[in-house]
């Protein structure tokens, strides 16, 4: 009985042991192993050779190509600045002599006089101002960079007509132009005894007879004259006498003539 518990006693005292054995850390032993580098076979070591750092950079001989990345590339001019594109246009200041003129520049409306129109691009342009009471006035005018003023006198009075007629003589005729201006009328003809010129207050009376297509001029004090349209167009004759009989009107009223 003693041996058997002997026995077991034994067998319970080996297996505790060899389960606190198991339950015990373990380090792994890692052997190193030195290795000793062998020289290469047939060649002696290289020993790199120091470099001294530079002093100060050689000179490059004349006559030598500087290489490529060197080379400088030419700065492309700048573009124009925004006070450089504006000195380039023009600034037209518009004045009139008549109050609450309008002003429009290529149709468009800038404003009533006095005005200013900035930012006008170099060319020709078309000019319209246009006042109560009087004739508009149409002007084509060449802007130029920079300012420049205009001014626009309805007072004046303009005038610049002209018109190819035959003279009917009593017997004959004989071909030429009429030309009205502020000044007066003058009839341009090759016959020396039939050309004249007048001032406009001088007419005694300029009427056109629409149906017989005759433009009859009559000179105080002097002879009448009959003319027709070269082309013998009524309505010319009637455009003619009109435009001249208004300036001859506003002449009267004391406008002034322009130059």
């Amino acid at each position: 009985m003693s041996v058997r518990i002997l026995a077991v006693a034994v067998v319970v005292g080996v297996f505790v042991g060899g389960f606190a054995y198991l339950l015990l850390p373990r380090h792994p032993t890692v052997a190193v192993v030195a290795l000793k580098p062998e020289p290469a076979r047939g060649r002696e070591p290289i020993e790199p050779t120091p470099i001294a750092p530079d002093t100060a950079a050689a000179p490059i001989p004349p006559n030598t190509a500087v290489p490529r990345a060197a080379r400088k590339t030419p700065t492309a001019a700048a573009p124009a600045t925004g006070s450089e594109a504006v000195a380039e246009l023009g600034t037209l200041r518009i004045t009139t002599d008549v109050s609450g003129a309008s002003v429009f520049i290529d149709r468009q409306f800038i404003g009533t006089a006095p005005v200013t129109a900035q930012n006008v691009k170099p060319g020709t342009h078309q000019l319209n101002v246009t006042a109560e009471g009087h004739d508009g006035i149409v002007l084509s005018i060449d802007v130029e960079p920079g300012p420049r003023d205009l001014s626009i006198r309805f007072k004046e009075v303009r005038l610049n007509a002209t018109l190819a007629v035959v003279h009917k003589h009593r017997i004959g005729s004989c071909a030429g132009q009429l030309v009205a201006t502020p000044q007066g009328l003058r009839y341009e003809t090759s016959n020396k005894d039939d050309g004249f010129n007048v001032p406009l207050d001088a007419l005694e009376s300029l009427a056109v007879e629409y149906q017989d297509k005759n433009l009859k001029v009559k000179v105080r004090k002097g002879r009448q004259y009959n003319f027709t349209d070269r082309d013998g167009n009524a309505d010319r004759l009637f455009v003619f006498q009109r435009d001249v009989d208004k300036v001859r009107q506003r002449l009267a009223k004391g406008d002034t003539p322009a130059d």
